[in-house]
C-alpha cells in the first residue's frame, strides 16, 4: 500500500488493474471509547457543487439508486472501528467530477479528541492501494478526508485533510447545499447560506491542473438540522430535505419513500395459539445438515436476487459492482477428474462485464473445511472469477483467518476470500425492513419471511452458538484455581468471547436501527493476537472476561463483565452529573429518569478520587438523598449496574452462557440505558 501526505494525489489505475470499484475506509480510535463521527459523501460537478439533493449521502440516505455510492456502515477493527464506503467508479454519472469523502461530529465533540485519523482506499478484491493519515486535527467538527476525481479516462485520489469548525453545516454549504434552521426545515429551499469558493490545491504537481480542495469553513451556524441544495436545485415532488447528523434527535427522514414493516404484527385471525401462519420457506421438514445447507443457501440467494437493496447490501462490501444480479445453486464446475459443486454462485452484470463469486455454506455450527475452500479458490482463479464467499454461524475476527488457504502469487488474476456470518445476514435484513426501508411491500415481505426462516430453531442459521472445546476446561480451571497463566486454551476462550460480543452488537443494532460496535482502547497498528494474549493472561489471573460496546450516534459505552469465579454477568454504564446543578437535584432527577428501570439496578455515586454511597434502586427510590456523597465531596456522576446469573453450558441452550450474556445486555439497554433520555451515559469503566 502506498502512503501519501496531505495534498498529494495518486492514480488509482496505476496502483491496480482492478480499480473500477473501490472500498473507501475512514477510521479513528478513541482513548475513552466514546469518540465517534458520521461519514458523508458528496458527488460534485465541475463547478464544485452538488447537482441535486440526491448527490449527498449520509446515515439517512446511505445509497445511490445507480449503485455508484453505498455507505456500508461501521465495522469493528483491532483498534477501534472504521466506516466503509463502496464506490463503483464505472457507475458514477458523467456529470460528476469529484467524489468528496468527509466525516462530522456532533454534540460539541471535536476531531482533535480522536486518535489515528486515517483514510484508505482498497480495490475490488480488498487489496489496500493507498493510505493517508491526518495528524493535525484540532477543534474541527467536520473533516474532508479525501476525494476521488476524474483525470481524463482515469480516476485519481487526493489526500485533502481539511477541517471545518462549523461542522457539517459549513462543509455542506461549500458544496451548494443550503442549510435551513429547524423552523424552516421541510419548507421551500433557498433560505440557506451559500459559501464562497476559493481555490486551495495543495501538493499537486505544477504540470497538472488538478481540481483543488473546497473552500474554507463557511460562517454558518453549526448544529442545524436540515439541508437542501442551494440555488435552483429543488427537492423532488413529495420528497423531503436531507437531514445531516446534527438532526439525530428528530425522526428519520429520507429523500425517497421507503417501505418498512411494524415490529408487532396485526391482530391474528387464528382461533388459538396452536394455529401457525403459513410461511414461504418451511423449515420443520429439514432432517440433516446437508438439507439445511441446501435450503439455507437457496433461500438466501433467491431473496438476494429478488430484493435489490438486500443483494447490493451484502455484495457491495465484497467488491461487487451495482448491476443485474442472478444467483444459482448446486452448480457443477470442473476440477481435475472430479467436478466440484459449490453451494451457490452469485453473478452480477454491469456494462457487459460479469462479477462472479462462489459460495460455500455451513449451518448448525459446522466448521468450514480448509481443503474445500481451497478447491473453490483454485477453481475461481482458473475461471477468472472474482471472489469466494464463505457463510457460516461463526463470526470473523480481525487478524484471524476463518480458513487457511494458499494464494498462488504467480497468477495474474486475483481472487478475494470473504466471510459472512448468518448473524450479519439477519442484521442486514432487519435493518432494511425495520428501519431503512426497501422499494416496495413485496420486497419487505420477502425479507420478513427470510428473517422468520433464519430464526427458526430448525434452520441451523442462528449465528455464533458455541464457546468452543476450551470453554469447559478453562472455566473449571478458574473455579479450581488450577489454570496456568500461559494456558493456550485461554486465548481460544478470549477469541470466542470476542465473537460473542460482536454478535451481541449485531442483534442489538438490528433492534435499535443503529450500529452497535465493540470498543477497543488500543492504538492503531497494535497486534490483535498480542491484545488477545494479554486478555487471556488477565482471564487466568482475575477470572474475568471484559468487553465494552457502543451504540453508533451516542457516547454511551456499555461495559460487560463475565466473572467466571462468581458465575455472574455484570453490565455497567457511567452517567456524568450535569455541571452546575445542585447534588440533591441531580440525584432526584436520576431517580426520576429510572422510574421504569429494574428495582435490582445497582446505583453507585462517583466522586473525585474515589467512590461514594451505593445501593439498589428499590432502596433508593423513597430516599434518593442516600446517594449524596458524605462530607460534601464533589459529585462527578453515577455508575449504574445490573448483575445476572451466568449460564453453565458453553452453547446457546436455555441455561447457556451465550444466552445469558445476550439477555443481560438486552435487559440492561432496554431497562436502563434507554430510559436515561437527555442524560448521556459515558464510558462504563470496568472495575477491578
Amino acid at each position: 500500500m502506498q502512503e501519501i501526505s496531505k495534498g498529494a494525489n495518486v492514480s488509482l489505475t496505476a496502483l491496480s488493474e482492478d480499480a473500477g470499484a473501490v472500498v473507501v475506509s475512514l477510521s479513528w480510535s478513541s482513548a475513552s471509547g466514546a469518540g465517534d463521527a458520521d461519514v458523508s459523501v458528496l458527488l460534485v460537478d465541475g463547478d464544485g457543487k452538488v447537482r441535486s439533493e440526491n448527490d449527498f449521502y449520509f446515515y439517512n440516505n446511505p445509497a445511490a439508486a445507480d449503485g455508484s455510492v453505498q455507505l456500508l456502515g461501521k465495522a469493528p477493527t483491532g483498534s477501534g472501528d472504521e466506516d466503509r464506503i463502496s464506490v463503483d467508479l464505472t457507475a458514477v454519472p458523467e456529470g460528476v467530477a469529484r467524489i468528496v469523502v468527509a466525516a462530522s461530529q456532533y454534540g460539541g465533540a471535536r476531531f482533535g479528541d480522536l486518535d489515528d485519523l486515517r483514510m484508505t482506499v482498497a480495490d475490488r478484491a480488498g487489496e489496500p492501494l493507498v493510505g493517508f493519515s491526518i495528524h493535525d486535527a484540532g477543534v474541527e467538527t467536520a473533516f474532508i478526508f479525501g476525494e476521488l476525481y476524474r483525470r481524463g479516462e482515469e480516476w485519481k485520489f487526493r489526500a485533502v485533510g481539511q477541517g471545518y469548525e462549523t461542522g457539517l453545516a459549513g462543509l455542506a454549504t461549500d458544496f451548494g447545499i443550503s442549510v435551513l434552521e429547524e423552523s424552516e426545515a421541510g419548507g421551500e429551499g433557498g433560505g440557506g447560506v451559500a459559501a464562497d469558493a476559493e481555490p486551495a490545491a495543495q501538493g499537486a504537481p505544477a504540470a497538472e491542473a488538478e481540481p483543488g480542495p473546497p473552500a474554507g469553513p463557511a460562517a454558518v451556524p453549526p448544529a442545524v438540522p436540515a439541508a437542501v441544495p442551494a440555488g435552483p436545485v429543488a427537492p423532488e415532488a413529495g420528497g423531503s430535505a436531507a437531514v445531516p447528523a446534527q438532526a439525530r434527535g428528530r425522526g428519520p427522514r429520507t429523500t425517497r419513500k421507503k417501505v418498512t414493516l411494524p415490529k408487532v404484527a396485526g391482530n391474528s385471525l387464528a382461533e388459538n395459539d396452536s394455529w401457525r401462519p403459513a410461511r414461504l420457506f418451511p423449515v420443520p421438514t429439514l432432517k440433516s445438515d446437508k438439507e439445511r445447507e441446501v435450503r439455507a443457501t437457496s433461500v438466501l440467494l433467491s431473496v438476494m436476487a429478488q430484493v435489490p437493496e438486500f443483494g447490493r447490501r451484502l455484495t457491495a462490501a465484497f467488491g461487487a459492482p451495482a448491476g443485474r444480479m442472478q444467483t444459482f445453486t448446486e452448480v457443477s464446475l470442473p476440477h481435475g477428474e472430479t467436478p466440484r459443486r459449490p453451494d451457490g454462485v452469485i453473478r452480477v452484470e454491469r456494462a457487459g462485464k460479469l462479477w462472479t463469486a462462489l459460495v460455500e455454506t455451513k449451518t448448525n455450527g459446522n466448521p468450514l473445511k480448509a481443503e474445500q475452500v481451497q478447491q473453490y479458490m483454485d477453481i475461481a482463479a482458473r475461471r477468472g472469477y472474482e471472489a469466494v464467499i464463505t457463510l457460516s454461524n461463526d463470526v470473523a475476527l480481525e487478524g484471524t483467518a476463518m480458513v487457511d488457504v494458499k494464494i498462488d502469487g504467480r497468477r495474474k488474476h486475483k481472487v478475494s476470500l470473504w466471510h459472512l456470518s448468518w448473524a450479519e445476514v439477519a442484521h442486514q435484513a432487519q435493518m432494511l425492513i425495520r428501519h431503512e426501508g426497501v422499494g416496495n411491500a413485496a420486497h419487505a415481505w420477502l425479507l420478513q419471511e427470510l428473517l422468520e426462516y433464519l430464526r427458526h430453531e430448525q434452520s441451523g442459521c442462528h449465528g455464533f452458538q458455541n464457546m468452543g472445546a476450551a470453554w469447559v476446561p478453562v472455566r473449571k480451571g478458574i473455579e479450581d484455581e488450577t489454570l496456568a497463566p500461559d494456558d493456550a486454551r485461554a486465548v481460544e476462550v478470549v477469541e470466542s468471547w470476542e465473537r460473542l460480543i460482536r454478535q451481541v452488537c449485531l442483534r442489538l443494532g438490528g433492534e435499535l436501527g443503529q450500529k452497535a460496535l465493540p470498543v477497543q482502547r488500543v492504538r492503531r497498528g497494535s497486534d490483535p493476537q498480542a491484545r488477545r494474549s494479554a486478555a487471556a493472561q488477565k482471564l487466568c489471573r482475575d477470572g474475568r472476561l471484559c468487553a465494552e460496546l457502543r451504540i453508533d450516534g451516542t457516547s454511551s459505552v456499555i461495559a460487560v463483565t463475565a466473572d467466571l469465579r462468581t458465575g455472574k454477568v455484570r453490565t455497567t454504564v457511567d452517567v456524568p452529573a450535569p455541571e452546575g446543578s445542585y447534588p440533591l437535584t441531580t440525584v432526584k432527577r436520576l431517580v426520576r429518569l429510572l422510574a421504569e428501570a429494574p428495582a435490582d439496578l445497582h446505583v453507585e455515586t462517583l466522586v473525585e478520587g474515589g467512590n461514594g454511597p451505593r445501593g439498589t434502586l428499590e432502596r433508593l427510590r423513597p430516599e434518593p438523598g442516600d446517594l449524596l456523597p458524605k462530607g460534601g465531596a464533589p459529585l462527578s456522576g453515577f455508575r449504574l449496574s445490573l448483575i445476572k446469573g451466568m449460564g453453565n453450558t458453553r452453547g446457546n441452550t436455555e441455561s447457556g452462557f451465550i444466552r445469558s450474556v445476550d439477555e443481560a445486555v438486552d435487559r440492561f439497554y432496554q431497562g436502563v440505558v434507554a430510559h436515561l433520555g437527555p442524560v448521556e451515559a459515558r464510558a462504563g469503566s470496568r472495575r477491578g
